[in-house]
């Protein structure tokens, strides 16, 4: 039966994914080395590999004996002030594992693999909505490593259509996702996001919201916004997982490769996000307002309309409410309350 591998699959998008893929009837095989990731965040009928992907034979060795159609690469690392303190961390392991991957997508035949990359490619972008063709500057480790991953991806999809190619392969398409903010968790309840050390807003207040932490902060309130806070572009986690499996079948329907943006094309902002959870939770947390971040633009919203065009998707979850109270209830199920 052909099988797709979900790279990250015990993580916060992969599991999300692995779920909406396996509901859609794929064979789905997750390859993790559940450094961030927790085993119970696969769920069946999706099988679980402990795989270390910085070692090519233990990825060479996952793939035998699968009819592996599809790759969806989310393993990284992704802490980006992490990334700034200890780049080559971000380096040896979101390049070699992508090479590793692709060494392998060569080898067994791959059709279609999907990367899970980042607004962080284009750093500090000076036109709005941003559409994927403006110029590309990632100011940090963490942006330069998704960046080159996609190039590393382009390049190989076109080796892989040349004779002189080493691979003995019918070619391969790809979709290289850039994501701007996912939030929220699965609306029934059976995944969310594990780590108690994210940085993601929305989960930080909801951890306010719940007593896991004493306050949230809002960096910078003198912004060009409509009401000084940062403005971004959230994405429920089931809409994104949604996009990916949409992007599957564009491809095996014959789509071209290409990039796109994935998010909702419409933002909130920071202080929108607090006082809305602060109206659904019915808890009034602390909130300071601090000094900006460096690195930080005033407002970052996607031009969707590629992915929209191009996969023929539609978002189920594109309310801030519902991305809250998603998020919020598995919160108080982290915590016990």
């Amino acid at each position: 039966m052909p099988t797709i591998i979900v790279t990250g699959g015990a993580g916060y998008i992969g599991s999300h994914t692995t779920l909406a893929l396996c509901e859609q009837g794929y064979d789905v095989v997750v390859l993790d080395n559940l450094s961030t990731g927790v085993a119970h965040a696969v769920l069946p009928p999706a099988r679980l590999v402990e795989c270390e992907l910085t070692n090519a034979d233990q990825v060479r060795k996952a793939f035998q004996g699968l009819d592996v159609t599809g790759v969806i690469h989310f393993a990284a690392s992704i802490v980006v002030p992490e990334s700034v303190e200890n780049p080559l961390k971000y380096y040896d392991n979101n390049l070699i594992t992508t090479s590793n991957l692709l060494a392998a997508a060569g080898e067994f035949g791959v059709k279609h693999f999907l990367f899970s990359s980042s607004a962080a490619v284009y750093g500090i972008p000076t036109e709005f909505p941003v559409k994927e063709g403006i110029t590309k500057d990632p100011i940090n480790p963490y942006g330069r490593t998704k960046l080159i991953n996609e190039w590393m991806i382009e390049d190989m999809a076109l080796a892989l259509t040349m004779e002189s190619s080493p691979y003995t392969h019918p070619g391969m398409t790809f979709a290289n996702l850039r994501y701007f903010n996912v939030a929220g968790c699965d609306i029934q309840g059976r995944l969310g996001q594990n780590s108690p050390q994210a940085t993601h807003l929305i989960k930080v207040a909801c951890q306010a919201a719940v007593g896991t932490r004493d306050k949230l902060m809002v960096f910078g309130d003198d912004y060009d916004t409509h009401d000084g806070s940062g403005v971004r572009d959230y994405i429920h986690v089931s809409d994104l997982a949604d996009v990916h499996v949409a992007g599957l079948q564009y491809l095996e329907r014959g789509g071209e490769s290409g990039v796109f943006n994935c998010g909702y094309g419409h933002g909130y902002s920071v202080l929108d996000v607090a006082n809305k959870l602060k109206e659904v939770s019915g808890v009034d947390f602390n909130v300071e307002i601090g000094p900006r971040r460096a690195g930080d633009p005033g407002a970052l919203v996607a031009d969707v309309s590629r992915m929209n065009e191009s996969f023929g998707w539609k978002p189920k979850h594109d309310d801030l409410a519902v991305i809250l109270k998603s998020a919020l209830d598995w919160e108080k199920k982290l915590s016990g309350k």
